[in-house]
């Protein structure tokens, strides 16, 4: 069987390779790569194959030495990973630049994919690797303008691992960093039955406010909280493809202004409006319950999963 490395940098690329580790389960033999640290995505990355770790070089506030120092030691780690490897896959993180960029002069074929939140301007990582790439993987037709040796295969939907439902609760989720604005209206407002994934903004103030509150900080069966909601409030990332597009759940979408290398407003409202979600425009609890009751008169289409085809495309290459 083909050896596949399977690069999850953390938070929403996680989230692709998650969808792209289910259609690959079985057909190769895989050796998946997380960020440090980062026991959610080893949590629900384990079953589908060997999981090592790797030093993430930047997360959304990181400066540029301590990036630089973190990409060295990143490039001395993939040294190790790339070799006797059929091909190398990137979810898009600058968490992949170094064992992609390893991969390349090794002459070993590399994949990278591009997030599914860019639609004007292409993101850092993949502008940096279109040109070593064997192939950029496009989730929308408008990245095409953006990177266009890419080709397009779609969102990277996973596959629904839990019936969808009605559990009456409102789940409002701010990733791995959180959100703290979003949190501060969510806080003000007079809704009750809330869930609150609140990452690494958790604090015990939240319940102790709002007793009917669920908080926790991080979920690997976050599926299993989104299938159950009513509503998800979310931030820019990921979190809106797997709660409309998996899930079929109404959908309120919140860009965090503290998040300055990362797609903004304009990509937000592209990609709100091909999911049939609601654009949170203002942080005050009046504004997150007006955008939560339009939610519910929302429904989000259904579109296929770019992930079969990548897969495909994935062993078509490590087998030549």
């Amino acid at each position: 069987m083909s050896k596949v490395v399977l690069l999850a940098g953390g938070g929403g690329h996680t989230g692709y390779a998650y969808a792209l580790a289910q259609q690959l389960a079985g057909r190769c033999e895989m050796e998946i790569v997380v960020p440090e640290g980062d026991k959610l995505s080893h949590n629900r990355l384990k079953r589908f194959g060997d999981v090592r770790t790797m030093a993430k070089p930047r997360g959304p506030k990181t400066p540029l030495a301590p990036f630089m120092a973190g990409l060295a030691k990143s490039f001395l780690r993939s040294s190790f990973m790339v070799r006797g490897k059929a091909i190398v896959v990137s979810t898009g993180s600058n968490f992949c630049l170094a064992p992609c960029m390893l991969a390349w002069m090794n002459g070993i074929p590399t994949v990278n994919l591009e997030s599914s939140v860019r639609f004007t301007n292409a993101s850092k990582t993949a502008k940096l690797l279109e040109r070593s790439s064997t192939i950029t993987a496009l989730q929308w037709e408008e990245q095409k303008k953006l990177l266009p040796k890419g080709e397009v295969f779609g969102p990277m939907l996973a596959k629904p691992e839990v019936k969808p439902y009605d559990g009456g609760y409102i789940l409002v989720t701010g990733g791995t960093y959180g959100h703290k604005m979003l949190f501060q209206a969510l806080d003000s407002s007079s809704l009750e039955n809330v869930v609150l994934q609140a990452g690494a903004l958790y604090n015990q103030g939240y319940t102790q406010r709002h007793p009917s509150w669920k908080v926790i900080d991080y979920s690997d069966k976050f599926h299993e909280l989104i299938a159950g909601a009513q509503v998800v409030v979310t931030h820019f990332g990921e979190t809106i493809i797997d709660s409309a597009l998996v899930y079929g759940k109404p959908t309120v979408i919140s860009v965090n202004p503290d998040w300055t290398r990362t797609a903004g407003l304009e990509d937000a409202t592209v990609l709100c409006k091909k999911v049939n979600g609601v654009l949170l425009d203002e942080f005050t609890p009046d504004a997150l319950i007006r955008s939560i009751d339009a939610a519910k008169k929302m429904k989000p289409p259904e579109l296929p999963t770019g992930a079969e085809p990548l897969s495909k495309t994935i062993l078509k290459v490590a087998e030549n």
